[in-house]
């Protein structure tokens, strides 16, 4: 089949205006096996997939790596194709350590540039100490302007084409936008049917910041039921259009003009995934 084409969103906080992939393959923690992940990104790109988005705190940045490495070697994509996204953790998030954590990444992903980088969460813990949940003794003040000015640093040094932040609040992005030269370009945060940001997406709009979505088909990680997928009135809406569920819910995240994350390793669950840009949701 052939590969589909995916829309983009321009970032209108960079120079040159990068233009992001609307959908993207996430490759958070439960997929740490390699070999899965290697098959799974050659997969994406087969299909259409351009965005990965991976993180240090994830473990997967070095199979996504040898995954990319490999579908270039093939001649399957570009590097100018890809878009790929890391993410500056807790225990990094100090201004000193900012540069040598993205070359950090950068080494691990084999990879001489990336297109984003994001730092992960508004909070700072001790350096050197990697535990999640993060422990409440090992915070530390988070100084959102120096490490803001490291993070410039990296896009001047050419290490980055666009820099962003994740989990930030409005509060946390006001903050951030009294003190910063370059605006982020991207924050990235949890946005689904049924946890829909909707004050922060009017905030980030009116700053030019394009709003990513993870965990676009379930609310709150994976505790519970999950209020996206089990939900009997998107089941009715799903059956009206002839479409999943997934598909609904990517497509109602398409239309409120974010882009998304979606994480599947399941071939025909990639491709569903994809099939969202030909036909729309109506106002009923």
């Amino acid at each position: 089949a052939a590969a589909i084409e995916i829309p983009t969103r321009v970032l209108t906080n960079t120079s040159d205006q990068l233009k992001i992939p609307v959908i993207g393959m996430g490759s958070a923690p439960d997929f740490t096996c390699k070999k899965d992940t290697r098959d799974a990104i050659i997969e994406a790109i087969k299909q259409g997939y351009r965005h990965f988005d991976t993180a240090a705190a994830y473990g997967s940045e070095q199979a996504l790596g040898e995954a990319l490495k490999e579908a270039l070697d093939l001649g399957l994509v570009s590097r100018e194709e890809l878009f790929v996204t890391s993410k500056l953790w807790v225990t990094e998030n100090h201004p000193h350590l900012v540069v040598p954590a993205l070359q950090k990444s950068l080494k691990t992903l084999q990879l001489e540039y990336l297109d984003l980088y994001l730092i992960h969460w508004p909070l700072s813990s001790t350096p050197g100490k990697f535990s999640f949940p993060i422990a409440m003794e090992d915070l530390l003040p988070f100084d959102v302007k120096g490490v803001w000015e490291s993070m410039e640093e990296c896009l001047k040094l050419g290490l980055t084409k666009a820099i962003g932040v994740s989990n930030f609040s409005v509060k946390k992005l006001q903050n951030l936008l009294s003190v910063a030269n370059i605006l982020p370009a991207v924050n990235q945060v949890e946005m689904n049917l049924a946890w829909q940001q909707k004050e922060l997406r009017e905030f980030c709009n009116a700053n030019g910041i394009v709003l990513t979505a993870f965990s676009p088909l379930r609310k709150g990680g994976s505790r519970g039921p999950n209020e996206v997928m089990e939900n009997d009135m998107l089941k009715e809406i799903a059956e009206a259009h002839g479409k999943t569920i997934a598909q609904v819910s990517l497509r109602w995240l398409y239309e409120q003009g974010v882009t998304f994350a979606a994480k599947s390793y399941d071939k025909d669950r990639m491709n569903q995934n994809l099939q969202i840009f030909d036909w729309a949701l109506t106002k009923e």
